[in-house]
């Protein structure tokens, strides 16, 4: 029996987010606005440095808010990730719990539960810092069937074919859902996926039901300058595509009928996990209304209200969200 509709396979990390200064970050030596992968020991040092200042814990992963967003307006999701037998482990199955989400995760003694350090400067731009740990242990000895099993969708982290042994797992993960048909659904995560992992996502797109992606990875993934030839090829691969053009709305192929998606107006202040809790509105209408349109919209809608405030977990409530937005498209 799929009780579970989407199951998401992905890094399990707990983000810490310091409101800091730019002199703070000159001091430690962080270069602002970076992006930077940290070993173990760079981790424990920089929570200590910044231990004296107040922080805002809580756990993330780019598939992880797709599986919260899909979760908070209503739907059964479940996470597959590997965690560390440590506080930070704890607390992330803590919040998956309350969330009401089944958390499929190994507390590993070998590494400390991954963790994403997050400093957010006066001007609102935010400097990361990403210890993997755990999470990026992660491995065919980790995917559970039962679980893939009991799901209608897949959902595949892009992050996740940067390392070999996640890739293999991947392909484990999709080898179970095709066996039980549980349908298949991967984002790209980052145009560096898709310029340095091609060969392991090709092989995961072309097992696909579906794909996610914004239009700077769609180009790099097709080869394509064009925005209109990149999709056409996405679409030529895979039967469901769904592309983002941040301001411009998206632009979705399902069931071979194509769907422009206007954008809402915001006042953009933190475009984090966008494109996540996208992904995460999209399937709820898919799944729970199977109309393109109304899931897209409902994407559209839900992603530009998380781009109007600080951080990737929404801060309004998404039951009220669901209600307005679905009235409004009667």
């Amino acid at each position: 029996m799929k009780d579970i509709e989407l199951c998401g396979l992905g890094n399990g990390l707990v983000d810490l987010q310091f409101l800091v200064s730019d002199e703070d970050l000159i001091k430690s030596d962080l270069q602002k606005g970076a992006m930077v992968l940290i070993d173990v020991e760079k981790r424990n040092r920089l929570v200590k440095d910044f231990s004296h200042l107040e922080f805002h814990k809580v756990s993330g992963g780019s598939a992880a808010n797709t599986i919260i967003s899909f979760a908070q307006l209503g739907g059964k999701g479940a996470y597959k990730t590997v965690l560390g037998n440590d506080d930070f482990g704890d607390f992330y199955a803590r919040e998956f719990h309350d969330l009401g989400i089944v958390l499929n995760a190994e507390h590993i003694e070998t590494a400390p539960t991954g963790i994403c350090v997050i400093f957010i400067t006066p001007d609102s731009e935010r400097t990361l810092y990403t210890c993997l740990a755990a999470t990026a242990e992660f491995s065919s000895k980790n995917i559970d069937e039962d679980i893939i099993t009991r799901s209608q969708w897949l959902y595949i982290e892009g992050y996740k074919f940067s390392e070999p042994h996640s890739t293999e797992a991947i392909y484990k993960a999709v080898e179970i859902a095709k066996k039980h048909d549980t349908k298949i659904a991967v984002t790209f995560s980052d145009t560096f996926v898709t310029e340095l992992f091609r060969d392991g996502l090709m092989k995961v797109v072309e097992a696909s039901d579906l794909v996610f992606c914004n239009e700077g990875e769609a180009k790099s993934f097709t080869k394509s300058d064009s925005r209109e030839e990149s999709f056409k090829i996405l679409c030529d691969m895979v039967p469901n595509v769904a592309v983002t053009y941040g301001s411009e709305g998206s632009k979705i192929k399902w069931d071979g009928k194509i769907y422009d998606i206007p954008s809402f107006k915001v006042k953009p202040i933190d475009t984090t996990g966008a494109g996540d809790s996208y992904a995460g509105a999209f399937m709820y209408g898919i799944i729970k209304h199977g109309d393109a349109a109304i899931a897209g919209k409902l994407a559209s809608n839900i992603s530009s209200r998380i781009v109007a405030q600080m951080g990737p977990r929404a801060k309004f409530d998404m039951q009220n969200a669901l209600i307005e937005i679905l009235s409004d498209l009667k």
